[in-house]
């Protein structure tokens, strides 16, 4: 295991009503606000009522950005950069899932920079004195309200590209189950596949004797196996909901990859360039993908850490590991269709017109991945076995 610092300064505000709470919480840090959500859910289930009554009842100032789209886009981050300069604004509260609070970091890295906000996701620019943010949560999924980490698009050149500062993690977040009790079925299904990807993508990266990290993680992964069809089938269900969110924040705010170099990333990266230019939903894409990467990655050297994962997450009883590797993705397949997701390209209409131009820009910062280093050829590989 290698040295670390481990730092989680997001403060969780866990269970029903918890939204009574923001306004002395947002006061900490500023006074003028920029409520950022997308649709009509919040208003729908009550919640932008409640946060609205808070901001009014503490004195503080507020100014809209609503209609954040998922897989966000750089216009909405230019519009929030626009609205907090204009305002004045000190201080960003995201009302929603992973994409609005997504596209609040981007905003809170881009007001007090010169330049564009699309230049941190290229890597032109480094996050410097960015707002402070504080998250309300409505989709258990990508583990934005306790990280660093942010993807936003843009619709003009097509891509799709993350950002990563520590000093974009919220100051707090409210995580209330029932807020995501009217959640679809097809989301809380990619919702569920979405913080399992995130638990693949740092168990199967480069680290030694980091056994307590990788049992966290597997411990994560049968929360979602045993409670994602639960709330399929149940939506109200507040233990399932419950669950599921806080195994979303788990999955994602560093605590599974400590001690490890870092996680391996490329499935996501490859994704990301399929959702950039057919906006398919992130969840449903990683379903497609992840098993297909695992085979692609599959060796005699890899195969020990896949078979760790079917014996002890699948309950694959098979003493060789080359096999139980197998089993133990197929298991994995077998248990994202059981949610309702989709196993290939070809059953979302994404035909291979643009996989080799998908991967060089899934390369444009070199080769991705470091369970198994992978360069456009072998992005293009996947994505072929994927269709």
């Amino acid at each position: 295991m290698k040295n670390f610092n481990f730092h989680t300064p997001t403060k969780i505000l866990f269970g029903k009503n918890k939204v009574s709470e923001i306004g002395p919480e947002i006061k900490q840090f500023g006074s003028r606000v920029l409520l950022v959500y997308g649709g009509g859910s919040v208003k729908k289930i009550g919640l932008y009522d409640q946060v609205v009554e808070q901001l009014r009842n503490h004195n503080l100032f507020f100014v809209e950005l609503s209609g954040v789209q998922p897989n966000p886009r750089i216009t909405s981050v230019r519009e929030g950069v626009r609205l907090c300069r204009e305002h004045k604004l000190d201080f960003i509260l995201a009302m929603g899932g992973g994409s609005v609070i997504d596209a609040s970091k981007a905003i809170a890295a881009g007001v007090n920079y010169q330049g564009d906000p699309w230049d941190f996701p290229m890597r032109k620019a480094r996050v410097e004195n960015p707002l402070p943010i504080g998250t309300i949560l409505t989709l258990a999924a990508t583990g934005s309200e306790m990280n660093g980490n942010a993807v936003i698009t843009n619709e003009e050149t097509q891509e799709k590209r993350g950002m990563a500062s520590d000093l974009l993690k919220p100051k707090f977040s409210v995580l209330d189950p029932v807020y995501t009790f009217s959640v679809n079925r097809y989301h809380t299904a990619a919702g569920t596949v979405d913080m399992m990807s995130h638990l693949f993508e740092n168990y199967f990266a480069p680290g030694e004797g980091t056994f307590v990290q990788d049992s966290i993680a597997e411990a994560i992964l049968k929360t979602c196996i045993k409670y994602g069809p639960i709330a399929l089938e149940e939506p109200e269900n507040y233990e399932a909901r419950a669950n599921l969110l806080w195994a979303g924040s788990l999955a994602l705010n560093g605590l599974t990859v400590t001690g490890k170099l870092m996680g391996d990333w490329a499935t996501h990266a490859i994704e990301h360039e399929v959702s950039a230019i057919y906006d398919l939903t992130h969840g449903a894409g990683l379903a497609i993908i992840h098993p297909v990467w695992m085979k692609y990655v599959l060796n005699e050297k890899t195969a020990p850490k896949f078979a760790r994962m079917a014996r002890n997450v699948w309950n694959v009883d098979d003493p060789n590991d080359l096999s139980a590797a197998e089993k133990g993705i197929d298991a994995i397949r077998k248990f994202f269709s059981s949610l309702g997701m989709p196993a290939t390209l070809s059953e979302v209409n994404i035909p291979d017109e643009h996989f080799e131009e998908m991967g060089q820009k899934a390369c444009v910062f070199g080769p991705i991945g470091t369970f198994k280093r992978l360069n456009a050829d072998d992005v293009v590989a996947i994505l072929k076995k994927a269709i």
